[in-house]
């Protein structure tokens, strides 16, 4: 009897084994939709919990793969439309005063997702329809993007345009006709297009030389609280964020008063723990606790590049750093 038949007869060691292959590529599948690494671990064992109690339905008539997408998809897109859904409660604003700042342009549930998870997809080319290559479709600037799409739109265009998914499958997927799907299609490309149209230059390969130049000259500026040396990485039109608080800076100037203010005088010991997120450099954030001579974890930067200049810094909470294998504090 094959896997197929003993995981069907009810051999649960069977359904774990048969499932292993798809277990990373079905989380950042739900990541994408989501937008959040724990929502998305919630619907990977939601997921896996239906498919397991279906099993016995599933007729071979399409791949085990494209059948555990089906899952998996359909379960996130109902989470989008449930109406508990809501945007989590917003951090309190840091204890200090800070310059003003214009409303957030980003879901407040946005979370960084782990560069360490990304190296256990397989090896798996997406279709010929596909439109999008990993590190493309799983930056910051696109799952971002795709937090903006009605729940349809976003599940059509990422089976579609990142996984390459024929229409006709998308139409079974969903239980749609193709023509939905096509239309559905169209109106997601055109809002994506329009939100990452920002005429930025590319940034360099991941850990290219270039890449190291700028990270380590923001290191350096960072860890020395050199604010001039920092502003001067930036871009005319830099966004600095920190969701899930509900404001950002936006352009030069605002970016450079709030990182004037952020700047203590005198300003605490910082240290910068190296990781990376989306495809993108980031850093878990250290600040020096003085009677305790430990350094604390007080969040995670990551930093999106354009050429050699700073594009945009996003801050999240030191909650996450657990999922970059970052401790909550470092020794003097």
């Amino acid at each position: 009897m094959d896997l197929l038949a003993r995981a069907q007869a009810g051999d649960e060691a069977s359904f774990a084994e048969l499932v292993a292959p798809y277990r990373r590529e079905l989380h950042v599948h739900c990541y994408r939709i989501l937008g959040s690494t724990q929502d998305a671990e919630d619907a990977l064992q939601e997921t896996l919990l239906a498919a397991w109690r279906s099993l016995g339905g599933f007729e071979g008539r399409a791949s085990l793969r494209t059948w555990l997408y089906r899952v998996a998809t359909n379960h996130c897109l109902n989470a989008l439309r449930a109406a508990n859904r809501r945007p989590r409660s917003y951090e309190d604003r840091p204890d200090l005063l800070l310059p003003q700042a214009t409303p957030a342009s980003e879901p407040f549930w946005l979370e960084p997702y782990p560069d360490r998870l990304l190296d256990e997809l397989p090896d798996t080319t997406p279709g010929p329809d596909a439109r999008y290559e990993l590190r493309e479709a799983i930056s910051l600037a696109f799952v971002t993007a795709l937090q903006l799409l009605p729940a349809r739109q976003r599940g059509v265009l990422i089976l579609r345009d990142v996984l390459g998914f024929h229409a006709a499958e998308v139409a079974a997927m969903l239980e749609t006709s193709e023509e939905s799907v096509t239309s559905a299609l169209k109106r997601a490309r055109t809002t994506l297009e329009q939100r990452l149209r920002d005429g930025r230059k590319p940034p360099p390969p991941p850990n290219s030389p270039d890449e190291r130049t700028v990270i380590e000259r923001m290191t350096r500026a960072f860890e020395s609280s050199d604010v001039d040396g920092l502003v001067a990485l930036l871009t005319e039109d830099v966004r600095v964020s920190m969701p899930p608080l509900p404001f950002e800076y936006v352009g030069l100037a605002a970016a450079t008063s709030f990182i004037i203010a952020a700047t203590h005088d005198p300003p605490p010991r910082r240290r910068l723990a190296h990781t990376r997120a989306n495809g993108q450099p980031a850093f878990g954030v250290y600040y020096l606790d003085e009677p305790t001579g430990v350094f604390r974890a007080v969040g995670l930067i990551v930093v999106t590049l354009a050429a050699d200049r700073i594009a945009e810094l996003t801050r999240f909470e030191a909650g996450v750093l657990p999922q970059f294998g970052l401790p909550r504090s470092l020794p003097d």
